[in-house]
């Protein structure tokens, strides 16, 4: 039986900004979505995903993205120029958004269920009484424990995962006939990534929604999608069912980005035998909870943890958000305070360290973080941020301008660039520009915190291909925290995987990998999203 047809997008065109790197955001896009299916939308940033959800949605910003042909009906009511009452009538009753940052998007002085309060009462004429039992009704349907004291709580007070839980309870309560999802599974790890995934297909097939679906990820595309829309520059490129995609690509450029995603097959082990540069022994973290009128509780965010990393090697710390990877990270880098044990840098004990003598030791440890929009300040050329570090610690003007330059075109990046701001680069150069930033002290410890877990996939392999050329040609040490699987067994020599606090597995990532012994290691291993498609040689 033929499914109705929820929206369908006709030769749609946005047109940018006159000063823009080219005319249109999208044009000529044509898809369609019917009831009960759930179509993938993927592509590298700037392929003009997210612009097409935002013009279905009726959120593109007023005087920068203009739609200037097309049509986009959603169950045959056109939306292009319908009135602004309109659309927010239709949105949350007939099509909702869920979107790639909760934490962002919710507001951080409500609580959750009074935000989802706001769409019954916007939206219905239900009375007080029955707007709660709604909500607590929803917050169960989307598997939240003790929906009350979710309720209650404001978004802070919960984890990535259940935020995320909210920001779907409040696209789905009035049960929309469209629903659209701009990467909600980015920045979760893969157990909670499972989740919500099993949560969005559930709630599909229970309500027989719709579902427009934004990523640049591959296995999620495997594990849910019915049907695949390729974007390229703002255009179509390819599309067809999840299989034909998958398997029998067309266009080199689908090819492209299939061959870019990492396989759950390890990298060959690397020789052992290079210098000890980090090691930790009963490294421990403890966090006080409580207050004047309230007993305190401690809160042990790291708990006995020992690990070793050698000059040239890539060792790698895996686990859900909340195992105690970035604080083991941030303890080493001396970011926060170690509660107990030793931290080892060749000669000197960081975790002892205070005042000058730390401040002497810090450009011995460098970090990049996961966001590279946050971790440049936006007011600063990127030369300026490059020198910053090298001039505190006594080099001329003229000599870390020097180095700066060097490093620029050693990461990627046109030295001639040195003058530009970072809002005028791309997400994976900005990166680049952060790893240069981390490189130009000359550390002996690289810390990466979830540094490619918010790029595309084709520039995620190539920020990968970098951190492997630095390894090589410098023989730094790296310390490689990430909640990916594939990108673990792709760079890492071996993994330690850690869970509420503690190390529960260790090795050598290829033994790991073939043979994981604790319960922990196989329940990741089996939430890895498309674990069962070998994407790259499906391409090649």
């Amino acid at each position: 039986m033929e499914r109705p047809r929820i929206l369908e997008v006709e030769r749609l065109a946005v047109e940018l900004p006159k000063a823009a790197d080219r005319v249109h955001a999208v044009e000529d896009v044509s898809l369609h979505v019917d009831s009960g299916e759930i179509v993938c939308v993927v592509g590298e940033s700037g392929s003009g995903k997210s612009v097409t959800a935002y013009s279905v949605m009726g959120l593109l910003p007023p005087g920068q993205l203009t739609p200037v042909a097309g049509s986009i009906r959603l169950e045959g009511e056109e939306l292009l120029g319908a009135k602004p009452r309109r659309l927010r009538e239709l949105r949350g009753d007939r099509m909702a958004m869920v979107f790639q940052e909760p934490m962002t998007a919710l507001n951080p002085v409500v609580r959750c269920g009074d935000q989802i309060d706001e769409v019954l009462r916007l939206h219905t004429r239900l009375d007080r009484k029955e707007r709660h039992a709604r909500i607590l009704d929803i917050l169960a349907q989307v598997h939240l424990p003790d929906p009350k004291r979710i309720a209650a709580a404001f978004p802070h007070q919960l984890s990535g995962g259940q935020r995320q839980r909210i920001m779907i309870a409040m696209a789905l309560v009035l049960e929309p006939a469209l629903l659209i999802c701009d990467e909600p599974t980015t920045a979760l790890d893969v157990t909670t990534q499972a989740q919500i995934l099993r949560l969005v297909r559930e709630l599909q097939e229970a309500h027989g929604t719709g579902v427009l679906f934004i990523t640049h990820d591959f296995g999620v595309v495997a594990e849910i999608a019915h049907r695949v829309v390729v974007m390229e520059k703002g255009r179509i490129v390819e599309s067809g069912t999840t299989e034909a995609i998958l398997t029998r690509p067309q266009e080199p450029y689908t090819r492209m980005l299939i061959d870019a995603v990492p396989t759950l097959e390890p990298r060959p082990p690397l020789e052992r035998g290079g210098t000890k540069v980090l090691s930790t022994e009963r490294l421990e973290k403890t966090y006080q909870t409580g207050g004047f009128f309230r007993r305190g509780t401690a809160v042990h965010a790291v708990k006995g943890v020992d690990l070793r990393v050698d000059a040239g090697e890539i060792v790698g710390i895996v686990g859900e958000s909340g195992s105690g990877k970035s604080t083991v990270a941030r303890c080493i880098a001396r970011l926060i305070e170690p509660t107990g044990g030793i931290v080892r840098l060749k000669d000197a004990d960081l975790a002892q360290l205070k005042g000058r003598a730390l401040r002497r030791h810090r450009r011995r440890v460098q970090i990049i973080f996961q966001d590279p929009y946050r971790s440049l300040n936006p007011r600063r050329t990127i030369g300026a941020s490059l020198i910053e570090g090298p001039i505190n610690y006594g080099e001329t003007a003229e000599a870390a301008m020097a180095k700066a330059r060097e490093l620029l075109g050693f990461v990627g990046v046109d030295p001639n660039a040195i003058d530009r701001y970072p809002h005028q680069f791309s997400g994976g150069q900005r990166q680049r520009i952060c790893i240069a930033r981390a490189l130009i002290l000359e550390p002996e410890l690289l810390i990466a915190d979830e540094a490619v877990s918010a790029l595309d996939v084709s520039v995620q392999a190539q920020v990968l291909r970098l951190l492997e050329t630095i390894r090589e040609r410098l023989g730094l040490a790296v310390l490689f925290i990430t909640h990916d699987l594939r990108v673990a067994a792709q760079v890492c020599d071996r993994i330690l995987v850690m869970r509420s606090g503690e190390v529960v597995e260790t090795g050598p990532t290829a033994e790991v990998f073939a043979a994981p012994k604790h319960p922990y290691t196989k329940e990741l291993f089996d939430a890895a999203p498309g674990r069962s498609w070998q994407f790259a040689k499906l391409a090649s």
